[in-house]
């Protein structure tokens, strides 16, 4: 295709691509959050106590986080279109297999499996965009395929509550699991890396490629040199840069496992609303931290575009946004439903604004090591899907829910102060390598 001055219009396949990811999203989050929806009736067949759920929710995330690191290992190695689709397959067997679960330690096994399976996910996300998009459109792809799990959970969450209605906590487990086995198939077969793509141009590519994207995708993680090195976890470790942005995201995961957890039960148990509408009013979070995600990605692609620093382009709507999470708090002083429904969704507005926090992984870490870096940091943030659901599940096993949403909004002003006084100047980490792998990084530029 061809411009009226005779030169040839770049593709836009690195759209479609996003696309591909921002469905792998919303069915990984939906595979996360379906438990939150089973919880009242599971519980009750099962015969298990606050605790035992709060365990229970956090079994995902002990395996998840723990694995983070060896699955950023991966996603730096491993072609995206194999891994990816390995990955959907198996915890969506995961998943169907939990409506299968007789008691604590069954469900409890399965979501360690199901954290497993789909620990190496965001990491591959994060080099995925990495290979498709240029610098300045980066923060943007972020926020459009992280929004899947808000947009797939806002709009789902009523057809997941209607399906449990009818079918039951089991029927659900089946059929969400289902949806993830087949779209493992599709993402296989439509998903390549730039260089691989049949319909993308060369006017596209050099669009990437000057824009900092790294396009070689898999060529590069087979030809860089090793990143099997202590001294580059160390490295990826020390950086006080990082661990601002570490520290921030167990702060925005907090809420958002609140959201993925407790929040259903809170509705039911704590307010006293009816199921049914549960899953109605629980979209509506969901669609806020989608529109702060949103707002977030385009106003800090469009100061970085207008010239602004990349500090402040990228770090004050994260601050602002953690900040503005703090307002959960509010919904202790109201027993109007509108009320409790606007916190919870002003407070899950601002955590959605934190979310394009991705785009550090990719602006800080060494470029042989983005999928390191992108593992080591999607661990600190979800270590809170461990500890927060099992300290709700204590916090709440009097029957009040205040010291909960205290602790969240807590969470939320610290991970404000780790931006405001650990992030510093915005550049990236560098790992010192040897004279052979000096050569292998000249080669592959």
């Amino acid at each position: 295709m061809e411009n009226p001055s005779g030169t040839t219009r770049k593709t836009r396949v690195r759209y479609a691509m996003l696309a591909l990811v921002f469905v792998n999203v919303m069915i990984n989050y939906l595979d996360r959050s379906n438990l939150s929806v089973a919880a009242g009736e599971l519980s009750k067949d099962l015969n298990l106590s606050t605790v035992e759920m709060g365990l229970i929710f956090s079994a995902f995330g002990w395996t998840y986080a723990i694995l983070q690191i060896p699955g950023g290992l991966l996603a730096d190695k491993i072609n995206p279109r194999l891994l990816y689709g390995l990955c959907l397959i198996t915890w969506s067997l995961a998943t169907i297999s939990q409506g299968f679960a007789r008691g604590f330690v069954s469900l409890f096994g399965l979501r360690l499996a199901t954290g497993a399976f789909e620990a190496p996910s965001y990491p591959i996300n994060n080099r995925i965009v990495t290979s498709w998009f240029p610098n300045h459109e980066r923060a943007s792809a972020i926020a459009l395929y992280v929004s899947g799990q808000f947009i797939g959970l806002a709009f789902f969450t009523p057809v997941l509550v209607t399906i449990q209605y009818y079918f039951g906590w089991k029927g659900l487990f089946v059929t969400t699991g289902l949806v993830g086995l087949v779209w493992g198939v599709i993402w296989y077969f439509f998903y390549r890396d730039p260089l691989e793509h049949p319909r993308v141009n060369q006017e596209e590519l050099d669009y990437i490629q000057k824009g900092g994207g790294l396009i070689e995708g898999k060529k590069v993680a087979t030809d860089q040199p090793s990143i099997w090195k202590w001294e580059n976890l160390k490295q990826v470790i020390a950086s006080r840069n990082l661990w601002g942005v570490y520290i921030g995201q167990f702060s925005m995961n907090a809420m958002l496992w609140f959201f993925l957890t407790w929040f259903p039960t809170y509705l039911v148990q704590y307010r006293g609303l009816n199921f049914i509408k549960t899953g109605y009013l629980a979209s509506i979070p969901f669609l806020a931290a989608c529109a702060g995600l949103l707002l977030s990605g385009f106003v800090s692609d469009y100061l970085v575009q207008k010239g602004k620093s990349v500090g402040m382009a990228r770090k004050v709507p994260i601050i602002i946004g953690l900040i503005v999470s703090a307002s959960i708090v509010g919904a202790n002083y109201s027993t109007d439903t509108a009320a409790i429904i606007f916190f919870m969704a002003l407070a899950f507005f601002g955590a959605g604004m934190a979310l394009i926090s991705w785009v550090f992984v990719s602006i800080l870490s060494p470029k042989h090591l983005i999928g390191l870096t992108g593992g080591v940091f999607n661990f600190m943030g979800n270590l809170a899907s461990i500890v927060v659901p099992i300290v709700i599940g204590f916090l709440v096993k009097g029957g009040d829910f205040k010291p909960a949403l205290v602790f969240i909004g807590a969470l939320g002003l610290i991970g404000a102060c780790s931006y405001i006084f650990l992030v510093g100047k915005i550049d990236s980490v560098t790992v010192p390598v040897g004279p052979k792998e000096q050569e292998l990084l000249s080669a592959s530029k």
